[in-house]
């Protein structure tokens, strides 16, 4: 087996070297996005062992001239990869794909997003899909189409990315009291539970802080050490993550915590909020009050079709099933979550 390469880069070099020349008379685009662990940059040679190897996708509007240029013309190895593979699901096959521009944008998100999207089509295309098409690599687009939509999608419009950040102190906010409360009746085994589920919580917020999509559950913790603030939060989340009482738990939660109300303050989001823990009403337990954050937030939303949305989240930050990422249609049909009945 040859040394392992990225994928993007594998894949380039054998666009330039054998795709493109094939298609020379043709006019196209071509990248490699949408699914995968190479699109994001994430392939190891443990990827190999399947769906790995010489890929790229056509954009053309010739759609079968290309086929036709390009059929029966690949070679069996690129250096030294085979040009057919596949994996358990998949039989081995040719993995270069050829379709229109629009066919491939309609599949990913169950939509053509070029006119543009509503403020509450953003919220029913997952991250993930996000990340499909603004990741991975261009290799040819002599017209500037994918650029062109790379750069429309690249991060969430102010006002979606206002309500997305209420959404998400929220989730916070209607938990963190109860990592304290659990340990006082002697739930230890349930404390570290929930103390999981805001440290989920709070590197999402980091997320959207940075302006920064989140990937799906297994690239999830990889893309998060990425982001700038990872070098100083992620210990303080791993250290409430191994603790193994209570109030080591709390200490780095409220670390975590009002570094991440700093924060929210730096990007000037909404107007300050006051960023130190407190106990929470009479109880005890140090938190943040969450809610604190949301009403900044909201008092900034002035799209219509957001401000009298109930405060869910969008499809990804209430549900993170694996399916309904990757699968457009599933996601689609969430929008009646968004849509206005006789209660709003």
């Amino acid at each position: 087996m040859p040394d392992f390469v990225p994928a993007l880069e594998l894949n380039g070099a054998f666009y330039a070297e054998v795709v493109a020349p094939l298609l020379a008379d043709i006019p196209h685009a071509a990248a490699r996005l949408g699914e995968g662990s190479e699109v994001l940059g994430f392939d190891t040679a443990r990827s190999t062992d399947h769906d790995w190897g010489p890929a790229v996708q056509i954009f053309t509007n010739e759609v079968e001239a290309a086929h036709a240029a390009v059929a029966g013309r690949l070679p069996e190895t690129f250096r030294g990869w085979p040009t057919r593979f596949g994996s358990d699901q998949h039989a081995p096959d040719t993995q270069v794909s050829v379709c229109t521009w629009g066919e491939w944008l309609t599949g990913q998100f169950g939509f053509d997003p070029r006119d543009g999207l509503t403020s509450r089509q953003w919220l029913l295309v997952p991250q993930q899909r996000l990340l499909g098409l603004t990741r991975g690599r261009v290799y040819a687009d002599p017209t500037g189409e994918l650029g062109t939509v790379r750069s429309q999608l690249a991060a969430f419009p102010e006002q979606v990315w206002l309500w997305l950040l209420a959404c998400q102190w929220r989730r916070m906010s209607q938990v963190e009291a109860f990592v304290g409360r659990a340990a006082e009746v002697g739930d230890e085994l349930g404390s570290r539970v929930l103390a999981g589920y805001v440290v989920r919580e709070l590197m999402r917020l980091a997320f959207l802080l940075e302006r920064t999509y989140w990937p799906y559950q297994k690239w999830f913790g990889a893309a998060f050490a990425r982001l700038p603030m990872a070098a100083a939060l992620g210990p303080l989340l791993e250290r409430a993550l191994v603790a193994t009482d209570y109030p080591t738990r709390e200490s780095a939660l409220v670390s975590a915590y009002e570094m991440l109300a700093q924060a929210h303050n730096a990007a000037s989001a909404t107007k300050p909020v006051e960023p130190n823990t407190r106990t929470y009403f009479t109880r005890p337990y140090r938190v943040l009050m969450g809610d604190r954050f949301v009403e900044a937030c909201t008092e900034r939303i002035t799209d219509e079709s957001l401000r009298g949305l109930p405060l869910i989240g969008s499809v990804d930050q209430f549900a993170d099933s694996t399916d309904l990422a990757a699968d457009a249609q599933h996601a689609i049909k969430l929008r009646v979550l968004y849509e206005p009945g006789p209660d709003r």
